[in-house]
């Protein structure tokens, strides 16, 4: 039977960036999903301090009809409440309106010291709070110059997805650290041949699930690269950094979606 199409996702995750005033941006961001094809889906993930404010927001917006646009989060810590000064639980993420989380994003992994281990057990938290899992994987620039770009994202997607994944509650995100925010893009070839690595590696380890979830790209995603980034088989979508940030340059990207 042929593999049911994929529905793409495009991601916004806006990292330390992000006040109140930021608000206005997010509206303008549901105006124009307006007009944004069906078949696509959008996520915002603003600071953890705009969730809630930006949650009600949509709220609103849906009684004046169905939006799709969702609001996530940047991380989340393993345990669901505790001592543990500082940091947000799946579970309060959720409550304040966020319907997925990044984890394991290479600046968690290089700034936090995140482990693949570490990883997956926030991957499951995630999951026992309800939402959906966005794991981030990808190479440095050393890496990749050594040709391991492969191995490490075979060894980050071992490490860092626990047994139980579907396409409803996990996507994957392919961000060559060398690319984000650099400007620097991989060619479509590169993007081809390491989604076409994950696609195949998911399929292996969960089956009929592994085809159908949905992979994205990250690092330096703009409007004028989205349209072949997401032409590439195989990707699904986009984890979107700095370009997130401006309602025209993210639905631009949304735009560029086949």
């Amino acid at each position: 039977m042929p593999v049911p199409a994929v529905r793409p996702l495009i991601a916004g995750n806006w990292k330390m960036n992000g006040l109140k005033a930021a608000a206005s941006e997010f509206d303008a961001m549901l105006e124009g999903a307006k007009k944004v094809s069906s078949g696509i889906d959008l996520l915002v993930c603003p600071p953890a301090t705009l969730i809630a404010a930006f949650a009600d927001r949509l709220a609103a917006a849906h009684e004046h009809g169905a939006m799709p646009v969702a609001i996530g989060a940047q991380d989340c810590h393993t345990n669901a409440s505790g001592a543990h000064t500082g940091d947000i639980s799946a579970e309060m993420l959720a409550d304040a309106g966020a319907r997925a989380i990044i984890v394991g994003h290479s600046e968690r992994r290089a700034d936090h010291g995140e482990t693949d281990a570490i990883v997956r057990t926030k991957a499951q938290a995630v999951w026992r709070a309800g939402l959906v899992a966005i794991v981030c994987v990808g190479e440095t620039q050393g890496e990749r110059n050594a040709g391991h770009t492969l191995d490490v994202v075979a060894g980050q997607l071992a490490g860092s997805l626990p047994d139980g994944a579907t396409a409803v509650n996990l996507v994957v995100a392919y961000e060559p650290v060398w690319a984000i925010g650099t400007g620097m893009t991989p060619t479509a070839a590169d993007v081809e041949e390491v989604h076409g690595f994950i696609r195949q590696t998911l399929t292996q380890r969960f089956n009929a699930e592994g085809e159908r979830m949905r992979l994205l790209y990250g690092g330096s995603v703009k409007p004028s690269n989205a349209s072949e980034l997401m032409a590439v088989p195989n990707v699904n979508g986009a984890l979107v950094g700095g370009a997130s940030l401006k309602a025209a340059d993210f639905l631009a990207i949304a735009a560029g979606c086949p």
